[in-house]
């Protein structure tokens, strides 16, 4: 294990004061250059600046002296929140002292993450669709299980997220989710196999969902998973991004750009809000999404949260509700690759007659996986938000007072990381998997 640091995450308070000063001495530009003209710029290319880290403060939950936001760069847009809070929150700092290590350091892309038994994970690598076993204790990497599923890893396919059932002790079953080739193109599969005792090999594996329609394209596929009390499952989809399919985030006889909820048998809940609909997949719980690829539940109201790509600007992190409609791509905070707006520019979602985000990023900042912090051994980071940042190369911290986001800090801004997952450990531990290969573990300082 390689120590990397061992200090707070921040910088003294006089540092982020006098760049604000430069910030706000500087000519405001209401579009910021893209990357690229697609949403592989997101999702696939690092971006070459990194951002400034944030400032020193005596209290972890208050703003800044200055009461600066933690976003330091200007807008991509010129749209304006529909309500206080919902974009630029204050920025917050850790006051907790805290170790930095890198566990592992050679992998893939490393997607999906779960903590099968303590300190020990189950770890997807996306492109060679290989689910490995990471043991955070000794940095240890098993050989890779056999009997995954094969993948079609083209673009941002591959083998995606990965969980264990709520009874894995005795069933010790596995699911995963993974872009796969069928008749007419690929989509988002779901699918379950049972961990040998040996731990070699995941045995009578088999696909229980796959979210249709297939499409020819090799993008948004979503793909994150999670099971509520009673055992189901919430897995999320994209729209597959091209102009000619984002269209169907709206439509009901589609189960793209959608968080679908079903049984670990891939058998639609009778509880969810179209299963009288004939019109609608009985699978469906809201609509309306773009690319979906963060999701947890709060650990106090149990509000299902998630985390999506918006276009150029305008991430979303919204709260889930059965039937709701969250308006892609007829509204969005963000506009096109391009500079050009969508659909007029309309970014009001209340007014159009949907669900308004909780909080969303201009400029981007491409989240990912993303954990609520639900342990006693940082007392100050109970209940924050934890959200990896891919284009960004940040892990946003977000401390949520009423569902309303009131601080965000950023924290490892120096590493020059894509954060691809986030977990929480059974000990308290704050896990994040990169593209680049590296898992981080970061904890109270003498843990």
């Amino acid at each position: 294990m390689t120590k990397v640091s061992r200090s707070r995450f921040s910088f003294f308070s006089m540092l982020i004061f006098i760049l604000a000063l430069a910030a706000c001495n500087s000519e405001e530009t209401s579009n910021e250059e893209s990357t690229e003209n697609s949403d592989v710029a997101k999702e696939e290319n690092a971006d070459d600046s990194v951002e400034e880290s944030t400032d020193d403060s005596d209290t972890a939950t208050e703003e800044s002296a200055d009461g600066e936001p933690a976003e330091t760069e200007p807008k991509v847009t010129e749209f304006e929140p529909a309500f206080p809070g919902q974009t630029r929150a204050p920025a917050v700092v850790t006051e907790t002292e805290v170790d930095v290590e890198v566990i592992v350091d050679g992998l893939g892309v490393s997607w999906g993450m779960e903590e099968f038994e303590p300190n020990r994970l189950l770890v997807t690598q996306r492109d060679e669709a290989e689910l490995l076993i990471v043991n955070l204790e000794d940095g240890s990497v098993s050989e890779p299980i056999e009997g995954t599923p094969e993948v079609a890893n083209g673009g941002q396919g591959g083998l995606l997220d990965v969980t264990i059932a709520p009874d894995f002790d005795d069933s010790r079953l596995v699911f995963l989710t993974f872009s796969q080739d069928v008749e007419g193109g690929t989509v988002t599969a779901l699918g379950k196999g049972v961990l040998s005792e040996d731990e070699a090999s995941l045995e009578d594996f088999e696909v229980i969902f796959q979210a249709e329609p297939a499409y020819d394209g090799d993008l948004h596929y979503g793909g994150r998973i999670i099971f509520d009390e009673e055992g189901n499952l919430f897995l999320t989809t994209g729209e597959r991004s091209d102009v000619e399919s984002r269209d169907r985030a709206q439509d009901l006889d589609a189960y793209l750009g959608k968080v679908i909820h079903i049984t670990q048998d891939g058998e639609a809940v009778d509880t969810n809000p179209f299963i009288e609909d004939e019109d609608a997949l009985d699978g469906i719980y809201s609509y309306g999404h773009r690319n979906i690829q963060g999701v947890d539940f709060h650990p106090e109201t149990g509000d299902l949260w998630i985390v999506e790509f918006g276009p150029q600007a305008g991430d979303e992190l919204n709260i889930v509700e059965p039937g709701n409609n969250y308006g892609w791509p007829i509204v969005s905070y963000g506009i096109e690759y391009t500079g050009e707006l969508i659909n007029d520019g309309i970014s009001e979602h209340e007014a159009q007659g949907f669900i308004e985000p909780r909080y969303y990023w201009d400029p981007t900042s491409a989240p990912s996986g993303s954990s609520f912090y639900d342990n006693d051994a940082i007392p100050e980071w109970e209940n924050n938000l934890f959200i990896g940042g891919l284009v960004s190369s940040y892990i946003a911290r977000v401390v949520i007072e009423d569902d309303t986001i009131v601080g965000e800090e950023r924290l490892l801004t120096d590493e020059g990381e894509r954060f691809r997952d986030i977990l929480v450990t059974e000990d308290g531990a704050l896990i994040a998997a990169t593209d680049g290969g590296k898992i981080y573990k970061i904890s109270a300082a003498g843990e």
